[in-house]
Protein backbone atom coordinates (compact mmCIF):
# COMPACT_ATOMS: atom_id res chain seq x y z
CA UNK A 1 0.00 0.00 0.00
CA UNK A 2 1.44 3.34 -1.02
CA UNK A 3 -0.38 6.63 0.98
CA UNK A 4 0.09 10.41 0.10
CA UNK A 5 -1.22 13.08 2.73
CA UNK A 6 -1.43 16.71 1.23
CA UNK A 7 -3.29 19.76 2.58
CA UNK A 8 -3.34 23.42 1.37
CA UNK A 9 -5.08 27.03 2.90
CA UNK A 10 -6.13 27.53 -0.53
CA UNK A 11 -6.38 31.22 -2.12
CA UNK A 12 -9.03 32.85 0.32
CA UNK A 13 -8.52 32.09 3.92
CA UNK A 14 -5.50 33.08 5.93
CA UNK A 15 -5.84 29.91 8.38
CA UNK A 16 -5.82 26.49 7.38
CA UNK A 17 -9.01 24.47 8.98
CA UNK A 18 -8.38 21.04 7.66
CA UNK A 19 -6.32 18.59 9.40
CA UNK A 20 -4.93 15.31 8.38
CA UNK A 21 -3.32 11.70 9.50
CA UNK A 22 -2.32 8.72 8.19
CA UNK A 23 -0.39 5.87 9.42
CA UNK A 24 1.08 2.71 7.81
CA UNK A 25 2.16 1.57 10.59
CA UNK A 26 -0.25 0.15 13.60
CA UNK A 27 -1.69 2.10 15.79
CA UNK A 28 -3.22 0.31 18.77
CA UNK A 29 -5.10 -2.48 17.26
CA UNK A 30 -5.48 -1.46 13.93
CA UNK A 31 -2.49 -2.08 11.17
CA UNK A 32 -3.22 1.25 9.66
CA UNK A 33 -5.24 4.65 9.79
CA UNK A 34 -6.29 7.09 7.92
CA UNK A 35 -8.12 10.79 9.04
CA UNK A 36 -9.56 13.92 7.09
CA UNK A 37 -10.92 16.67 9.87
CA UNK A 38 -12.31 19.96 8.01
CA UNK A 39 -12.86 22.42 11.15
CA UNK A 40 -15.70 24.66 11.33
CA UNK A 41 -16.19 28.27 13.02
CA UNK A 42 -14.32 31.29 13.52
CA UNK A 43 -10.37 31.41 12.42
CA UNK A 44 -9.06 29.78 15.74
CA UNK A 45 -11.85 27.61 16.34
CA UNK A 46 -12.11 25.71 13.31
CA UNK A 47 -8.21 25.17 13.17
CA UNK A 48 -8.57 24.06 16.86
CA UNK A 49 -11.66 21.64 16.21
CA UNK A 50 -9.65 19.77 13.82
CA UNK A 51 -6.31 19.40 14.66
CA UNK A 52 -7.80 18.66 18.35
CA UNK A 53 -10.03 15.78 16.82
CA UNK A 54 -7.51 13.74 14.91
CA UNK A 55 -4.87 13.91 17.45
CA UNK A 56 -7.03 12.92 20.25
CA UNK A 57 -8.94 10.65 18.12
CA UNK A 58 -5.65 8.95 17.71
CA UNK A 59 -4.17 8.86 20.96
CA UNK A 60 -7.85 7.01 21.74
CA UNK A 61 -7.02 4.36 19.47
CA UNK A 62 -3.61 3.59 20.90
CA UNK A 63 -4.68 3.62 24.73
CA UNK A 64 -7.82 0.98 23.21
CA UNK A 65 -7.80 -2.33 24.90
CA UNK A 66 -10.80 -3.01 22.25
CA UNK A 67 -10.17 -5.23 19.36
CA UNK A 68 -12.32 -5.06 16.74
CA UNK A 69 -11.88 -2.36 14.39
CA UNK A 70 -15.58 -0.74 14.31
CA UNK A 71 -16.02 -0.94 18.07
CA UNK A 72 -12.69 0.80 18.38
CA UNK A 73 -13.80 3.70 15.76
CA UNK A 74 -17.14 3.60 17.23
CA UNK A 75 -15.82 4.21 20.78
CA UNK A 76 -12.97 6.72 19.40
CA UNK A 77 -15.84 8.61 17.59
CA UNK A 78 -17.77 9.03 20.90
CA UNK A 79 -14.82 10.12 22.97
CA UNK A 80 -13.85 12.91 21.19
CA UNK A 81 -17.15 14.58 20.43
CA UNK A 82 -16.87 14.24 24.01
CA UNK A 83 -14.36 15.78 24.98
CA UNK A 84 -13.90 18.36 21.72
CA UNK A 85 -17.53 19.78 23.10
CA UNK A 86 -15.70 20.16 27.00
CA UNK A 87 -12.38 22.19 24.83
CA UNK A 88 -15.27 24.34 23.33
CA UNK A 89 -16.41 25.33 26.66
CA UNK A 90 -12.96 26.44 28.41
CA UNK A 91 -12.86 29.51 25.99
CA UNK A 92 -15.39 31.69 24.13
CA UNK A 93 -12.87 31.83 20.84
CA UNK A 94 -13.77 28.07 21.05
CA UNK A 95 -17.65 28.20 21.26
CA UNK A 96 -19.72 27.01 18.48
CA UNK A 97 -16.52 25.05 16.91
CA UNK A 98 -17.01 21.84 15.23
CA UNK A 99 -15.60 19.38 12.30
CA UNK A 100 -16.36 16.88 10.16
CA UNK A 101 -14.22 13.28 9.76
CA UNK A 102 -13.75 10.62 7.64
CA UNK A 103 -11.66 8.05 8.87
CA UNK A 104 -10.76 4.75 7.17
CA UNK A 105 -8.73 1.49 8.20
CA UNK A 106 -7.68 -2.10 6.19
CA UNK A 107 -7.99 -4.74 8.79
CA UNK A 108 -8.14 -8.32 6.96
CA UNK A 109 -8.00 -7.10 3.76
CA UNK A 110 -11.52 -4.80 4.29
CA UNK A 111 -11.58 -1.15 4.42
CA UNK A 112 -13.52 0.18 7.36
CA UNK A 113 -15.04 3.89 6.55
CA UNK A 114 -16.64 6.49 8.93
CA UNK A 115 -17.71 9.74 8.49
CA UNK A 116 -19.21 12.54 10.14
CA UNK A 117 -20.24 15.88 8.15
CA UNK A 118 -19.50 15.65 4.57
CA UNK A 119 -15.73 14.59 4.04
CA UNK A 120 -15.78 11.98 1.61
CA UNK A 121 -13.88 8.78 0.79
CA UNK A 122 -14.12 7.98 -2.76
CA UNK A 123 -12.98 4.72 -4.43
CA UNK A 124 -11.33 4.80 -7.85
CA UNK A 125 -11.29 2.00 -10.06
CA UNK A 126 -12.58 1.62 -13.69
CA UNK A 127 -14.85 4.87 -12.41
CA UNK A 128 -15.41 6.82 -9.52
CA UNK A 129 -17.59 5.32 -6.44
CA UNK A 130 -18.50 7.99 -3.44
CA UNK A 131 -18.61 5.58 -0.58
CA UNK A 132 -19.17 7.89 2.23
CA UNK A 133 -22.52 9.91 2.19
CA UNK A 134 -22.36 13.88 2.84
CA UNK A 135 -24.06 14.65 6.57
CA UNK A 136 -25.59 18.09 4.69
CA UNK A 137 -28.73 20.19 3.34
CA UNK A 138 -28.46 19.58 -0.06
CA UNK A 139 -27.86 15.60 0.22
CA UNK A 140 -31.19 15.71 2.14
CA UNK A 141 -32.96 18.10 -0.42
CA UNK A 142 -31.30 15.41 -3.05
CA UNK A 143 -32.53 12.45 -1.84
CA UNK A 144 -36.13 14.00 -1.45
CA UNK A 145 -36.00 15.07 -4.62
CA UNK A 146 -36.20 18.93 -4.41
CA UNK A 147 -33.29 19.32 -6.64
CA UNK A 148 -30.47 17.20 -8.78
CA UNK A 149 -26.91 16.38 -8.43
CA UNK A 150 -25.98 19.65 -10.72
CA UNK A 151 -28.25 22.31 -8.73
CA UNK A 152 -26.85 20.46 -5.44
CA UNK A 153 -23.22 21.28 -6.43
CA UNK A 154 -24.03 25.14 -6.94
CA UNK A 155 -26.43 25.82 -4.30
CA UNK A 156 -26.06 28.66 -2.40
CA UNK A 157 -26.85 26.48 1.01
CA UNK A 158 -24.36 23.85 0.03
CA UNK A 159 -22.29 24.11 2.79
CA UNK A 160 -24.89 23.83 5.54
CA UNK A 161 -23.64 20.55 7.46
CA UNK A 162 -26.29 18.25 9.35
CA UNK A 163 -23.72 16.39 11.33
CA UNK A 164 -20.54 17.48 13.04
CA UNK A 165 -18.76 16.30 15.56
CA UNK A 166 -18.82 19.03 18.76
CA UNK A 167 -21.86 19.86 17.93
CA UNK A 168 -24.24 17.73 19.20
CA UNK A 169 -24.17 15.70 22.52
CA UNK A 170 -23.94 12.33 20.66
CA UNK A 171 -22.22 11.82 17.76
CA UNK A 172 -23.88 10.01 14.80
CA UNK A 173 -21.66 8.60 12.58
CA UNK A 174 -21.83 6.43 9.65
CA UNK A 175 -20.18 3.44 9.07
CA UNK A 176 -19.20 1.07 5.52
CA UNK A 177 -17.52 -1.97 5.22
CA UNK A 178 -16.05 -2.37 1.50
CA UNK A 179 -13.55 -5.29 0.54
CA UNK A 180 -10.08 -3.90 -1.44
CA UNK A 181 -9.35 -4.83 -4.23
CA UNK A 182 -5.79 -4.44 -6.22
CA UNK A 183 -5.13 -1.81 -8.40
CA UNK A 184 -8.10 0.66 -6.65
CA UNK A 185 -7.48 3.80 -5.23
CA UNK A 186 -9.23 5.39 -2.36
CA UNK A 187 -9.11 9.17 -2.18
CA UNK A 188 -9.84 10.74 1.54
CA UNK A 189 -10.77 14.75 1.12
CA UNK A 190 -12.69 17.72 2.70
CA UNK A 191 -15.09 19.99 0.45
CA UNK A 192 -11.91 22.07 0.01
CA UNK A 193 -11.49 19.89 -2.66
CA UNK A 194 -15.01 18.29 -3.78
CA UNK A 195 -16.07 22.10 -4.03
CA UNK A 196 -13.79 22.89 -6.93
CA UNK A 197 -13.08 19.92 -8.57
CA UNK A 198 -15.95 17.67 -10.06
CA UNK A 199 -16.14 13.80 -9.73
CA UNK A 200 -15.19 13.03 -13.14
CA UNK A 201 -12.06 15.43 -12.84
CA UNK A 202 -10.45 14.10 -9.83
CA UNK A 203 -11.04 10.84 -11.34
CA UNK A 204 -8.65 11.70 -14.40
CA UNK A 205 -6.29 13.20 -12.72
CA UNK A 206 -6.03 10.41 -10.51
CA UNK A 207 -6.40 7.92 -13.04
CA UNK A 208 -3.47 9.29 -15.01
CA UNK A 209 -0.88 9.42 -12.54
CA UNK A 210 1.10 6.56 -12.35
CA UNK A 211 3.17 7.96 -9.80
CA UNK A 212 0.78 8.56 -6.50
CA UNK A 213 3.39 11.32 -5.06
CA UNK A 214 2.60 13.35 -7.93
CA UNK A 215 -1.58 13.17 -7.24
CA UNK A 216 -2.08 15.14 -4.22
CA UNK A 217 0.31 18.48 -5.60
CA UNK A 218 -1.86 18.14 -8.54
CA UNK A 219 -5.48 18.43 -7.12
CA UNK A 220 -4.18 20.96 -5.21
CA UNK A 221 -3.36 22.75 -8.39
CA UNK A 222 -6.42 21.82 -10.11
CA UNK A 223 -8.44 23.15 -6.96
CA UNK A 224 -6.56 26.48 -6.45
CA UNK A 225 -6.86 27.20 -9.95
CA UNK A 226 -11.07 26.56 -10.14
CA UNK A 227 -11.10 29.23 -6.92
Amino acid sequence: MKVQAVTDVGRERSVNQDYVYYSLTETGSLPNLFLVADGMGGHKAGDMASRYTVETFVSLVQDSTLKDPVSIINNAVTQVNRRLLQKAAESENYEGMGTTLVAATVYDNILRVANVGDSRLYILGNEITQITRDHSLVEEMVSMGEINREQARNHEKKNIITRALGIQDEAQIDLFPFRVETGNRYLLCSDGLTNMVEDTELCRLISQKKDISEIGAELILKANKNG
